[in-house]
């Protein structure tokens, strides 16, 4: 279910993706059972499966979030 929630909910995803261990200790927090194995494996993934597993699925069964994406901030420019 927890990987269901990560490829389908893209809020979630994104602050799972930006802070694993705290969303993961949330969860095991409001109850939901996760052994240290675990916990490991989900941190271990790589940030772009998650992605390309919420780009594979069909949209029906995602939920987009309305939230703006953050803005990278732009480079630096040389000064002369």
């Amino acid at each position: 279910m927890l990987v269901g929630r990560i490829v389908t909910d893209e809020e979630f995803r994104r602050r799972f993706v930006a802070d694993p261990l705290t969303t993961l200790q949330h969860l095991v927090d409001s109850g939901l059972e996760l052994s240290a194995s675990e916990i490991d494996a989900l941190m271990a993934t790589e940030e772009m499966a998650w992605m390309e597993l919420a780009r594979a699925i069909d949209p029906r069964i995602a939920r987009v979030s309305l939230k703006p994406h953050p803005t990278p901030p732009a480079p630096e420019r040389p000064s002369h």
